[in-house]
């Protein structure tokens, strides 16, 4: 029986070598706490979901997902107030990502899609890519995504239809992240241990040393309450959709 497969980690490296011609989407996100209802591979599962779903629109291959990132700012994911937070420093990240291209180029891909899950990532990610075009020459075209920068306003206000949209600042552990969850893998979403106490105000500066307080004790910052599958799935299809158009005008890819 023949089974296809877009997962490099299941291909055999001569499958994966043929496939040099065809974009590799790379998935990064990190493992941190996302309140109670949600496990803390949360970032890196919805890009390695999202990935998949890309690779299959395109007939690309996704990469193994690099399932650790960097420090979450403190008034936002809460950084190492809660157990279980696995932070990376910068240039832990950076050399990571840039390591994990290079070889990639080197194998003879050019269309690469770099897929981000966890927003304090993206600086890193970047710098890893600046410096392997640099030392390459060019050779591969880099695009790098968070999964929401595609999102079109229509989609985001599908998905927020009857609810209030907090900003993308607030959104960890809430709707959009619930709902991908529940869209894709409900069988690790909790509804009945969802807590929402107090809409956080996001402060316009950053403060170290972290505070225990500086984020509510049970790790979200604004309501999950409404998240669904449904709306979940139109964030995933919004993202692919989009995402799509920018791999043909950045590859040239057709299906």
């Amino acid at each position: 029986m023949t089974t296809t497969t877009y997962r490099m980690d299941q291909m055999t490296w001569p499958e994966f070598a043929a496939r040099t011609d065809r974009p590799v989407i790379l998935p990064i996100g990190s493992t941190e706490q996302h309140s109670q209802h949600l496990p803390m591979g949360v970032d890196a599962r919805i890009a390695e979901h999202i990935s998949e779903d890309l690779a299959a629109a395109l007939d690309g291959t996704v990469m193994p997902t690099l399932c650790y990132g960097y420090k979450s700012k403190p008034l936002s994911g809460g950084g190492p107030l809660f157990p279980g937070t696995i932070d990376l420093n910068g240039v832990t990240v950076i050399n990571l990502v840039h390591d994990v291209l290079s070889e990639i180029i080197a194998d003879g891909f050019t269309k690469i899609v770099v897929m981000n899950g966890h927003f304090e990532n993206e600086p890193f990610v970047i710098e890893a890519i600046d410096l392997v075009t640099r030392e390459t020459g060019g050779k591969a075209t880099i695009v790098e995504s968070n999964w929401w920068d595609p999102l079109t306003p229509d989609v985001v206000e599908k998905v927020f239809e009857g609810l209030d949209f907090p900003g993308w600042a607030l959104e960890h552990a809430a709707i959009t992240e619930t709902s991908l969850m529940l869209h894709y893998e409900p069988q690790l979403v909790h509804m009945d241990r969802m807590v929402y106490k107090q809409k956080v105000e996001p402060k316009a500066y950053v403060r170290y040393p972290v505070r225990k307080g500086d984020v509510p004790d049970y790790g979200g910052l604004a309501d999950a309450t409404g998240s669904s599958a449904e709306r979940g799935r139109l964030i995933a299809e919004g993202c692919v959709s989009e995402m799509v158009k920018i791999c043909a005008e950045e590859f040239g890819t057709e299906r």
